[in-house]
């Protein structure tokens, strides 16, 4: 369970990103391709294309923090770009955390695949 105080500032990149990236990498794309500073403190969210992994990246201010989550079936309900490559949204931390949970933001129901099974 994670929880993010109300005051972050969150950004998640709307198109796919390779998450073989790590430290360097997630940090070169928050600043080239997002625009962003990442020891700014923001909290900079990246998916991949199939949209069933995400990687975290958050500078504490004594170093990075890496944080991913991969489903094991199902996707993210994923925010789509107007089509530019550099395309970011910013979010409310509730929303991340909605996101994170599997809360569709648009229709604000769960997806399938956070359902539980029914036992038979």
């Amino acid at each position: 369970m994670l929880s993010f105080h109300s005051q972050l500032k969150v950004f998640i990149a709307t198109a796919p990103c390779d998450l073989r990236k790590s430290f360097h990498g997630l940090w070169a794309a928050a600043q080239e391709t997002l625009g962003e500073d990442p020891k700014g403190g923001a909290l900079f969210v990246f998916g991949n294309r199939r949209h069933n992994r995400i990687k975290l990246l958050h500078f504490d201010g004594t170093g990075v923090c890496i944080l991913t989550k991969r489903l094991e079936s199902g996707t993210f309900h994923w925010p789509r770009s107007a089509g530019e490559p550099g395309a970011k949204i910013r979010l409310a931390p509730q929303a991340l955390q909605l996101l994170l949970d599997g809360i569709e933001l648009k229709q604000a129901g769960q997806r399938a695949w956070y359902e539980a099974p029914t036992a038979t």
